[in-house]
């Protein structure tokens, strides 16, 4: 067994959670757990109000990584201007995809699947389950954003908008 890579956050810093998205490490606490005392990092959610505490030494494993960098960004927002890839999957399997996507924690995943199920006003309504996954995937992605611009979320939704709106004209 491979010692696992410890990765260096510190509190106030902001982080991304695979399947939850944007968080903020509030603290780094230890705390004995079926007696072996484990270091954690404390991961608040505001959105979601919801706190997690990951092991340190688990972190990279289970995938929490920084915010992305503006470049990272701007790659995504260029992957927002490319043409939806329809696949002719069964929808089933292409949800299935959808959602490994989102919980990738991969920023310019995340932005693929709102490109794949984003709808213009003249295009067909979306199905309930669909409808779902695309929000999913915004929030993720403009949540990110916001954190990458330092906070304003009302900003990036607009930014995001945007450049889907401009992809149609």
């Amino acid at each position: 067994m491979t010692k696992a890579k410890k990765l260096d956050f510190r509190p106030d810093e902001y982080v991304v959670y695979p399947a939850h998205g944007v968080g903020q490490i509030i603290s780094i606490e230890e705390q004995e757990i079926a007696g072996i005392n484990l270091e954690l990092f404390v991961v608040a959610f505001e959105k979601d109000k919801m706190t997690l505490r990951v092991p340190t030494h688990k972190a990279a494993e289970i995938g929490l990584r920084s915010l992305s960098s503006p470049e990272v960004v701007s790659r995504a927002m260029s992957t927002l201007k490319g043409k939806a890839k329809v696949k002719r999957a069964m929808w089933s399997r292409r949800a299935q995809e959808y959602e490994q996507k989102i919980n990738s924690g991969d920023l310019i995943a995340i932005a693929e699947v709102v490109r794949d199920l984003h709808r213009n006003d003249d295009q067909r309504e979306q199905s309930y389950s669909e409808r779902q996954l695309y929000e999913a995937a915004l929030e993720r992605l403009t949540r990110e954003v916001a954190a990458v611009a330092d906070g304003d979320e009302a900003a990036a939704a607009k930014k995001v908008d945007a450049v889907l709106v401009s992809r149609a004209a």
